[in-house]
């Protein structure tokens, strides 16, 4: 039987299984000479290429269901998302700032309780060295590669079904489980266990602030209906929250740290849901027309 009208009717179910396909299994077979999970020396040394294609999976999966469904028209309406920028300075604004802003407060608030609440730039000697590269890890891993996938192809083809609310939710959702492997291969400790104090805090960020933010997001492209704005905002959590403003505390600390951030981003939610309740519940809005110019 073809499994073309398989993928027609349900194109966002198969963009999820070929990005955790390529992800996961990259990170499966290229891990294998170093264990699961590695040293904290392995993970330092091996990650640029057990993680490359973990990376690029999204996008793979994206380019590859945007030929099979759409063609030609597909890529061109992909590439109109893209490039739409002039979407008003406040778009800019939120998302450039939710993320920095809420995290910052946050650990300075923390860090006046306990210095290990301080954040890693704080600590650093190169303090612009880091900033620099949290930028740049952020566009380039968070922004472009992931959102080309999750925004670019996912999110307008759920929109169609569902609201902003649930559509954020599954997005988010699988956002975070896919981080689950890397995070686990990448805290092993010196004897190659898993190291929980490592590997726990990282959980609660992806199962808490990640599908809130993911809402926030889906919001935000639902009403500009520009994937370039859903990169830049994606970039802004990247390189504050696990980079730049990341807190130098670990285990349980770290855990209250982000239950915190948690309740902190579900509060923002709501204030969004309350003021836009009929927007974040409805669906078929801007992605109904992004789905049929693709």
């Amino acid at each position: 039987m073809s499994t073309k009208p398989f993928i027609m009717r349900y194109p966002a179910l198969m963009y999820f299984v070929i990005t955790f396909v390529i992800s996961w299994g990259g990170v499966l077979i290229l891990s294998t000479p170093y264990g699961m999970p590695a040293t904290p020396d392995q993970a330092e040394k091996a990650w640029p290429i057990v993680f490359a294609p973990y990376f690029l999976g999204p996008v793979i999966a994206s380019l590859l269901m945007t030929q099979l469904v759409s063609g030609r028209a597909g890529f061109r309406g992909l590439g109109a998302r893209l490039r739409k920028w002039q979407v008003g300075i406040r778009w800019y604004a939120g998302a450039l700032l939710i993320a920095p802003l809420l995290v910052g407060i946050l650990t300075l608030l923390f860090s006046l309780v306990s210095r290990d609440f301080l954040p890693v730039v704080a600590a650093a000697e190169d303090k612009i060295g880091v900033i620099v590269q949290g930028i740049a890890v952020g566009l380039i891993f968070g922004g472009f590669l992931e959102e080309l996938g999750w925004t670019g192809f996912a999110v307008p083809r759920l929109r169609q079904s569902y609201g902003v609310l649930c559509t954020g939710l599954i997005v988010g959702f699988l956002h975070g489980l896919w981080h689950l492997l890397p995070t686990y291969w990448a805290t092993g400790d010196a004897s190659g266990a898993v190291s929980l104090p490592d590997f726990i805090p990282p959980m609660f960020f992806y199962a808490g602030v990640l599908p809130a933010y993911l809402i926030l997001m889906v919001w935000v492209y639902d009403r500009t209906g520009s994937l370039f704005i859903s990169m830049l905002m994606h970039a802004s959590l990247t390189a504050s929250a696990p980079w730049i403003l990341m807190p130098a505390a670990t285990g349980t600390p770290l855990v209250v740290y982000y239950l915190v951030l948690t309740a902190v981003m579900w509060a923002v939610v709501g204030l969004v849901a309350l003021s836009n309740r009929e927007s974040l519940m409805r669906g078929k809005v801007i992605s109904e027309a992004c789905c049929t110019e693709d």
